[in-house]
């Protein structure tokens, strides 16, 4: 038999079916090349997303973006220079290359910040660019809170529903405390985006076991110790052993690949680490917060296991012991599993955190018979087993703890909700999936009218919304299985409003007020201090201080003192939140070096944590013929210091580094100083050691000050010159 060559063989659509009078069909037009097909631009890609996502879905996570940057831009301005301490590190970074690579507090590269200099160097950089400012300085901070947010929003979207990566992008967005350091200059905000950074890379590398996205989850945590030193290792341990069970590789490669990933963070954590042992000392600035002048003591004790057995050596008080040991009360607060819920952190974090931890246990239920690779259930996984180590270190270290530093649990906690949510959604035709979703949302309703109820005078009338609202719509998701899907779409909607209003409003609250100091928080006044309102006294005893006064940022200080101990100068009112005012006000210099109010005015107690006054009196002295000495003045305590350098944009020597208790410099080393002409005046009124009195070098330097130099007084404050001894 002669087989027939069909001359439409190679032609698309010759083998289709014939047409009704038995002829073939006309051929199809070949596709054009791909090189010849019409391209999209790069804002149409951006605009249009992933091809299979319907169309609101790109449109929505720009608007959440566009809100997260424009919410937390809102009022940047009222905070100033914020924390005074990094402000001035940052200045001196902008002037000096040296100062920028070290950390250091000033441009003569007296002594660094008691962290490694990570987080400071976008603030740095953003102020050479752009001059000194409150904006230069938080504006840095305020795109690290938008990328982290949609960091948060790729890793849930990846594996869930766009529907989920937009509810943990929101949760996060609109949690208090990131509200509060993603517009502050504290180095907790890159700590965080790198963490999720971290996460989110894992999450890819279980994805296909490839070593270049472990690799770089390595580095991105080598990058967060330096931001934050010990406390970006917290998660390592969920993430190394998620990836070593869960990678769809060979155990031999996984156990490979996370040596790889060691190796990135030993590299990328520790070139700066070797650069500056390795250093002269003589030719660095001595390591602030250190007792031996090195980073890595700096490392382990003051800024590592000292926090978390409370044997800070150095720290406030002048010696160590000051936590009181693991699971119990000391001067930081009292330990236990219920701190992330008290009177003092609660407001802060832990709105969602109780619907997080039924989410998170939910959804491993419902991933529990999946395969060993199953990137749900690893996802799960890695957000939940970060969410759970730092929660329980946070919980039980007795060292020094602020509310602020629950800031790291956002990200986490945000994409457990994401991911929750959406997995039982999915399965909310079973009736556990139901009660499950039904339990999280009346959890976040019970517990927004328990913290909302902690400041009775803050917006009385949103806890019985909150509340009934919460528990109306756990009705409706008990039975969303039977629902049609528009009752329950608007039960889920309801639930997700009735969760999201409480935190909501504590966010719009801590955005409208300025925030300054070394201790802040979130929300309205008196929904952050210690022992639950102004003036409590959780954290010391009596009080927020020895002697029962309040931190600067804590709470009202009593008329006179300021709320310190003894009657530090200073006018005793503290605006809304109980912050040090921006622009001046109340003892924190403005951005363009406004006179402060009387808070902490010429030293003392004010100038431990808050920033020192600097009136026009005070900034001319300084100013006058600053440009022939390396330090136009000394001062005990870096908010001291920082205080002046921003005011007068002068190099400021910080004596005893933070808490006025370094041993930097010596005696003898500040004579050869003086001798030598490199510093003009000595600020006096310092507090002479920091809170624990007058052994230290920064006593023995105040003593030595006082009795051979002659007195200046510069409006309210007053110098000595040390150009002028008394004989």
């Amino acid at each position: 038999m002669t087989t027939h060559h069909d001359p439409t063989a190679h032609v698309d659509g010759a083998h289709a079916p014939a047409g009704r009078d038995g002829s073939p069909p006309p051929p199809t037009p070949p596709a054009p090349p791909a090189h010849s097909r019409p391209r999209l631009s790069r804002a149409a890609r951006l605009w249009r997303g992933r091809p299979e996502d319907p169309r609101w879905v790109r449109p929505a996570l720009l608007a959440l973006l566009l809100a997260t940057a424009l919410l937390y831009l809102l009022n940047l301005s009222a905070s100033g220079y914020a924390n005074s301490f990094y402000s001035a590190a940052v200045q001196a970074g902008s002037q000096s290359w040296k100062a920028f690579f070290f950390g250091s507090l000033d441009a003569g590269n007296a002594i660094t910040v008691d962290k490694p200099p990570a987080a400071l160097w976008p603030m740095a950089l953003a102020v050479r660019i752009f001059g000194l400012s409150s904006w230069s300085i938080l504006v840095p901070e305020v795109l690290m809170g938008v990328g982290t947010v949609a960091v948060v929003y790729a890793a849930v979207r990846r594996r869930f529903s766009p529907a989920a990566g937009l509810i943990a992008g929101a949760v996060l967005a609109l949690t208090p405390v990131a509200a509060l350091m993603f517009r502050f200059n504290n180095p907790d905000a890159l700590l965080a985006l790198l963490m999720s950074v971290a996460c989110y890379l894992v999450v890819r590398a279980l994805e296909d076991g490839r070593t270049g996205w472990l690799v770089w989850a390595g580095a991105a945590v080598g990058l967060a110790f330096l931001a934050k030193t010990l406390q970006a290792f917290l998660i390592l341990p969920p993430l190394a052993l998620v990836y070593g069970v869960c990678a769809p590789v060979r155990l031999k490669r996984r156990l490979g690949q996370l040596a790889l990933a060691t190796l990135a963070i030993v590299v990328s954590g520790g070139w700066w680490v070797a650069v500056v042992e390795l250093w002269p000392a003589s030719s660095r600035p001595y390591v602030g917060g250190s007792q031996n002048n090195s980073f890595l003591e700096l490392t382990f004790g003051y800024n590592g296991l000292g926090r978390l057995n409370g044997e800070e050596t150095g720290s406030v008080g002048g010696g160590g012991g000051m936590g009181g040991g693991m699971g119990g009360g000391g001067q930081w607060g009292e330990t236990g599993w219920g701190r992330m819920f008290n009177s003092e952190i609660g407001g802060q974090i832990s709105w969602l955190l109780p619907a997080a931890l039924i989410l998170l246990a939910a959804g491993l239920v419902a991933t529990r018979r999946a395969a060993r690779t199953d990137t749900a259930r690893a996802s799960f996984l890695v957000w939940g087993g970060s969410l759970l180590m730092t929660t329980a270190v946070f919980s039980y270290m007795a060292g020094i703890f602020h509310q602020y530093y629950t800031v790291a649990l956002a990200p986490y906690l945000a994409a457990v909700i994401g991911m929750g949510a959406a997995t039982l959604w999915e399965r909310r035709e079973r009736l556990w999936a139901s009660l499950a979703l039904a339990a999280a949302v009346t959890a976040s309703a019970a517990w927004g009218y328990v913290l909302l109820n902690r400041t009775p005078d803050y917006l009385p009338w949103l806890r019985l919304p909150v509340l009934v609202g919460g528990l109306v719509a756990a009705l409706g998701l008990v039975f969303a299985g039977r629902l049609g899907r528009r009752a329950a779409l608007a039960a889920a909607g309801l639930g997700l409003v009735a969760s999201l209003a409480a935190p909501t409003a504590y966010t719009l609250s801590t955005v409208r007020e300025g925030h300054s100091g070394s201790i802040v928080t979130a929300g309205p006044s008196g929904a952050g201090m210690r022992g639950g309102g102004p003036g409590g006294g959780g954290g010391f005893p009596d009080g927020g201080f020895p002697g029962g006064g309040t931190a600067p940022g804590q709470g009202q200080g009593g008329p006179g003192n300021g709320g310190f101990p003894g009657g530090a100068p200073g006018t005793g009112q503290t605006p809304p939140n109980g912050q040090a005012a921006p622009n001046g006000q109340n003892g924190q210099n403005g951005p363009n070096g406004e006179a402060g109010g009387r808070m902490g005015a010429g030293g003392g107690m004010g100038g431990l944590l808050n920033g020192a006054e600097v009136d026009s009196d005070a900034k001319k002295l300084l100013e006058t013929d600053a440009d022939a000495y390396t330090w136009a003045a000394a001062a005990i305590g870096s908010q001291n210091a920082a205080s002046y350098q921003l005011s007068t944009g002068e190099p400021v020597m910080a004596i005893g580094g933070f808490n006025g208790t370094d041993p930097s410099p010596t005696l003898a080393q500040f004579k050869k100083y003086v001798a030598d002409g490199r510093i003009h005046y000595f600020v006096g009124g310092g507090s002479g050691g920091g809170m624990g009195g007058g052994s230290g070098t920064a006593s023995q330097i105040t003593s030595w000050v006082e009795a051979n130099f002659e007195e200046v007084t510069a409006g309210s404050a007053t110098f000595y010159d040390l150009t002028s001894p008394t004989d």
